[in-house]
């Protein structure tokens, strides 16, 4: 292979490995004499629950390579959607990358950035060697989860729930849908022929965020938007239905009735997507790890973006 296939071969993989939409962090550290360092990775993943451990990669030709190798500790910042600067900061040669950013110093001496979606703080647990990059295995010692939802990237691009919910809307009809939970209740509606749908409403010309805010309006004022949950194409219908996972400090509604989620079964729903649907809730609900549904009425995919500790 010839050095020019070699290069294009490397760059195809590069594209492949992007195909992978993943979350945004930023990783930081800081030097001997109290120098805040960071930089942008989205090589992130959870390795253990029990110790608490997870993951990133950096690259040997990075500048902060020998001090992130050599570091006792470090901090993973989880982004939030609103942080698109942020990633780009950190991602970027800089004199400073900490100016001009909210940050405070954690127990372990790590910079936490302001208004993240959740941080990780770690003390070094192990270093494994891994070609071009040094894997950097932390202890979790303290975390804390900001419930924002998250900035996403996705081939060489940043992308965003609210972004993502706007792109999915086409020509086509759409149903705003919204799983309202409060603990292990979920909050539903009976239909007139008494089955049970959650609360919904046609999105209009002034889109799916007001669609959504109507629905808190009517239903549970208190209630907030976490992410998507679930997007399908009801082929049969020509109808598209957009799911938001919500949370609630109080399980009462103006509307509806929050429904214990180990009684489903003695539930007769509107159709079998909202069955199912309601299913994979309980299921993720209990172990506090979400995903993200895509696909139509019948079948699809579920991929993994929220992992909450309990």
């Amino acid at each position: 292979m010839s050095e020019m296939d070699s290069v294009n071969k490397i760059r195809e993989l590069r594209d492949a490995f992007g195909s992978f939409m993943t979350g945004v962090t930023v990783v930081t550290t800081c030097k001997d004499d109290g120098t805040p360092l960071g930089f942008t990775a989205n090589s992130f993943a959870s390795v253990s629950l029990d110790p608490a451990l997870l993951l990133v990669s950096i690259a040997k030709t990075s500048s902060n390579y020998d001090n992130f190798a050599s570091a006792s500790h470090f901090a993973i910042n989880i982004l939030a959607e609103e942080q698109k600067d942020v990633s780009n900061t950190f991602a970027r040669p800089s004199d400073d990358r900490f100016a001009n950013l909210a940050w405070t110093k954690s127990a372990c001496q790590n910079p936490l950035i302001d208004q993240v979606s959740a941080w990780f703080d770690c003390t070094t647990y192990q270093i494994v060697d891994a070609g071009d990059h040094a894997v950097l295995i932390g202890r979790v010692e303290n975390f804390a989860s900001a419930g924002f939802a998250g900035l996403g990237y996705y081939r060489g691009a940043h992308f965003t729930p609210a972004k993502s919910s706007t792109d999915v809307i086409s020509s086509m009809k759409v149903m705003m849908m919204a799983l309202i939970g409060h603990e292990n209740q979920i909050l539903l509606e009976q239909t007139s022929d008494h089955k049970w749908t959650l609360p919904h409403l046609m999105v209009e010309k002034d889109g799916a965020e007001k669609a959504l805010e109507k629905i808190f309006v009517a239903y549970q004022p208190e209630a907030s938007a976490s992410f998507i949950y679930s997007v399908y194409d009801d082929v049969t219908t020509q109808q598209q239905y957009i799911a938001f996972l919500c949370n609630t400090p109080v399980a009462t509604a103006h509307k509806g009735q929050f429904v214990d989620l180990n009684d489903l079964e003695h539930l007769t729903f509107v159709d079998s997507a909202l069955e199912s649907m309601l299913m994979r809730y309980r299921k993720e609900n209990h172990l506090k790890t979400y995903g993200v549904y895509y696909g139509n009425q019948t079948s699809g995919t579920v991929r993994q973006i929220v992992k909450e500790e309990v």
